[in-house]
């Protein structure tokens, strides 16, 4: 079974910048998408963006020009860096990944457990 965790999370001022990372353990046959989501308090769970195998990237568009996802296949890691950071950015941050089953046998997804961001104003 495949296990993310994410870190990098904390407290920062607005205008300024972080750096998310979601780590991936655990046996698998391959991971297609990654992608960064975001919980606010009192909000649903958003998608920020997300990254496919190729590495090609996608965004929201409340963090389109200030965000960056990146990945490393050959460690199955995944970055997140934002910039301009703004209040509303505030959430916890989780990180998803499309693992693929034995051949044939489809994928599941599995989230990691969330690290937090605020944004001080």
């Amino acid at each position: 079974q495949v296990q993310l965790v994410e870190s990098g999370g904390g407290l920062v001022q607005a205008g300024g910048s972080l750096t998310l990372s979601c780590t991936t353990s655990g046996s698998h046959f391959g991971i297609g998408e990654m992608s960064w989501h975001r919980e606010a308090p009192g909000e649903r769970r958003e998608l920020v963006g997300s990254i496919d195998r190729g590495g090609k990237p996608e965004y929201a568009d409340s963090v389109e020009g200030r965000a960056t996802i990146s990945r490393d296949n050959a460690r199955n890691t995944m970055i997140l860096q934002m910039t301009s950071l703004k209040a509303e950015d505030t959430a916890v941050y989780y990180c998803r990944a499309n693992v693929f089953r034995e051949w044939g046998m489809g994928t599941y997804y599995v989230w990691g457990q969330g690290t937090q961001v605020t944004v001080s104003s």
